[in-house]
């Protein structure tokens, strides 16, 4: 075996294991058939289809593959992932909308949509940690998120600008094409992917690709409502309660 082909079996090969594959599975997801065993052993020269499968699914530079260039990884498009929509009160200041967990379910669907978000309540919330950012409301569904975050709970979470600003230590609010998410977030070497980290272990954590993602919020504080509040008066009227609260005790914290 040549110089420059143990350079691409080499690189080949440890591009697999990092990527987590058994040589069938990456076989198959590369279309070869059987396994890439041979192409590992330097047997089967890595074919044109090969390498742009592996840009394609996982922006792999070729010139890396061949030894000519030390960049494993093509820079990712900027993916936007900043709200699609923004709404403003009647004084022209925006405000907050709540998305419920029956919202979400067409939330992905009608992220563009400025007339759907009219059925949504919205409300300003008059503090300093919430101004010159756009936060958006979102409720929990479901356990995946126990024991910090608890079915029927809501997040206030305020739009990420991009996945560079993303910190492994925070929660998000992930809209994909088809789902609202709320989990951690891990950042992978291949800048096209990122792990999405459920605090129940009993959720293992998945990847999902970045140019899937449509928005993204940081989680920035919670609120537990009480079982009066199903209807849309009921949130708001809990929610004013809540805020009421929080300015009082800001203000015996301030005197």
């Amino acid at each position: 075996m040549n110089e420059d082909m143990e350079i691409v079996t080499k690189r080949f090969t440890d591009l697999r294991r990092e990527l987590g594959y058994t040589q069938s599975d990456f076989a198959n997801l590369l279309g070869i058939s059987n396994t890439t065993a041979d192409i590992e052993r330097g047997r089967t020269k890595l074919s044109g289809k090969v390498v742009a499968e592996l840009l394609k699914q996982f922006k792999i530079n070729p010139l890396w593959l061949f030894g000519d260039s030390s960049q494993k990884y093509l820079a990712v498009t900027n993916v936007s992932v900043i709200p699609k929509v923004v709404t403003v009160n009647s004084s022209e200041n925006e405000n907050m909308v709540l998305v419920n967990a029956k919202a979400a379910a067409g939330y992905p669907q009608n992220i563009q949509d400025t007339s759907w978000y009219k059925q949504l309540p919205a409300f300003d919330i008059p503090l300093p940690e919430f101004r010159n950012a756009t936060y958006r409301g979102f409720q929990i569904e479901g356990d995946s998120m126990l024991p910090n975050l608890r079915p029927g709970e809501w997040v206030l979470a305020r739009a990420v600008e991009g996945l560079k600003d993303v910190s492994p230590n925070k929660i998000y609010v992930v809209v994909l094409q088809d789902a609202v998410l709320v989990k951690k977030i891990e950042k992978s070497p291949n800048p096209a992917v990122i792990s999405l980290i459920s605090l129940n272990e009993n959720y293992p954590p998945y990847s999902v690709n970045t140019e899937d993602i449509q928005e993204l919020w940081q989680v920035s504080s919670k609120i537990t409502f009480g079982v009066d509040a199903t209807s849309e008066k009921g949130l708001l009227r809990q929610l004013q309660e809540s805020m009421d609260e929080l300015k009082n005790q800001l203000k015996k914290v301030n005197n």
